[in-house]
């Protein structure tokens, strides 16, 4: 959101804290699925069941040591670009949002097989990082990036919020499924035994057969987790970065 630099008028700002806090409550009217953003006002909600992908760079803070700004700077913007690139792709990706060295994305899903798409921009994305290592090793980068991919599915409270009148303003998800995700995005790769993939028990729950048999039951955190990639890719990845 970039600024308009509006002065700050203390007195009007304590009117529109006490209006939040103790005025009309508005419509939060729960849906199966995320409407259009244009539905949002300054004073109503949706309540939507939706699924969330997050993924986290492991050990990112390492990152400015190992690189000048100028190196440090590509890495950043190959691994956000492609992420991007990645959840803008699915038709049902509802918001895709950065947050430092991390991506994430809330995606509608009203059906059972819409999370079986969501699941695929995960192994997708893993596939990608591959990619982005072998080039990485072959710009002489002196370390490869590990990544966790966290995915979940639940119910999360859509709200528009920012400055009304200053056109600043952007749509926020709340919620147990956008934390979880976050979560989920934290276990993957944390150890050299835990695969960069990881979802909630819902989510598993929810995939087809075919997806639920690449992944194994992590008892330590009560999730599923794996080391899954796209065929395709990992097809064009043998063939042309070996």
């Amino acid at each position: 959101m970039d600024s308009n630099h509006k002065p700050y008028d203390h007195v009007a700002s304590a009117s529109r804290i006490k209006e939040y806090l103790t005025g009309s409550t508005g419509s939060y009217e729960e849906t199966d699925s995320l409407p259009d953003r244009d539905k949002l006002t300054f004073s109503n909600g949706f309540y939507s069941y939706c699924s969330a992908i997050f993924v986290d760079i492991r050990g990112s803070s390492q990152l400015p040591v190992l690189y000048k700004r100028p190196r440090l700077a590509r890495i950043y913007r190959a691994y956000l670009s492609e992420l991007v690139a990645i959840f803008n792709g699915e038709p049902y990706t509802r918001e895709v949002n950065i947050a430092g060295d991390a991506a994430w994305a809330v995606v509608n899903t009203p059906r059972t097989s819409d999370i079986d798409d969501v699941f695929k921009l995960g192994y997708t994305a893993n596939s990608m990082i591959k990619v982005m290592n072998y080039h990485m090793a072959k710009a002489s980068f002196v370390s490869s990036i590990r990544v966790g991919i966290g995915m979940s599915y639940g119910r999360a409270l859509m709200i528009k919020a920012g400055h009304a009148g200053s056109t600043i303003n952007d749509v926020v998800y709340m919620g147990d499924v956008v934390n979880a995700a976050a979560k989920l995005a934290n276990y993957g790769s944390s150890q050299s035994h835990i695969p960069a993939l990881v979802t909630s028990e819902v989510f598993y729950n929810n995939l087809n057969d075919q997806n639920k048999s690449m992944l194994r039951f992590d008892y330590a955190r009560k999730c599923y987790v794996g080391d899954v990639v796209n065929s395709a890719m990992d097809e064009w990845y043998q063939q042309n970065c070996q």
